[in-house]
């Protein structure tokens, strides 16, 4: 079975599909990673240089080019669901399982590490949340689409191997 972890930005699609997959004794593949390997730059960088839609082909190439393994775990980049048709076509070449988290809950996670993001870049507080609640009011009837809805506070393996079964 493949996988495919989606959800907005610090909400833990790497570090759940990454533990799942090796719970699971499946590979793990991040396609940020496969992005950023295959254009030599970090996506920020990528994002800066040739700007968004640029990489919103070269994201939507990866994924559907990616020769996945027959048992894989996929995290995704955040954006990449709303894009083209993806989640049609991670739905029909997979299972896809969204991480769902509060605006307030993923700006507390990602007020640290807003420096790799340059989209977040300046904003503090309410201000973040606030961007992240209207980024979630354009994303989440993509997201919804998922086979799998989980709550991401008290996350656990267990948890998420009981979902996919």
């Amino acid at each position: 079975m493949k996988l495919f972890f989606i959800g907005f930005m610090g909400c833990g699609k790497t570090t759940w599909s990454r533990k799942l997959a090796a719970h699971l004794g499946y590979a793990f593949i991040d396609l940020d990673h496969v992005l950023e390997e295959q254009a030599g730059m970090t996506i920020a960088e990528y994002f800066s240089s040739f700007g968004e839609d640029a990489f919103r082909e070269l994201e939507s190439s990866i994924l559907k080019d990616t020769a996945y393994p027959e048992n894989a775990v996929i995290s995704t980049g955040g954006g990449l669901p709303c894009f083209f048709d993806h989640m049609e076509w991670m739905n029909s070449n997979g299972k896809t399982l969204y991480i769902k988290l509060s605006p307030k809950t993923l700006a507390e996670r990602l007020e640290s590490g807003k420096a790799k993001r340059p989209v977040l870049q300046g904003k503090h507080g309410e201000e973040l949340i606030a961007f992240i609640a209207d980024k979630l009011i354009e994303r989440e009837p993509y997201y919804n689409q998922a086979t799998y809805i989980v709550d991401g506070i008290n996350l656990s393996v267990e948890r998420l191997a009981d979902v996919i079964k």
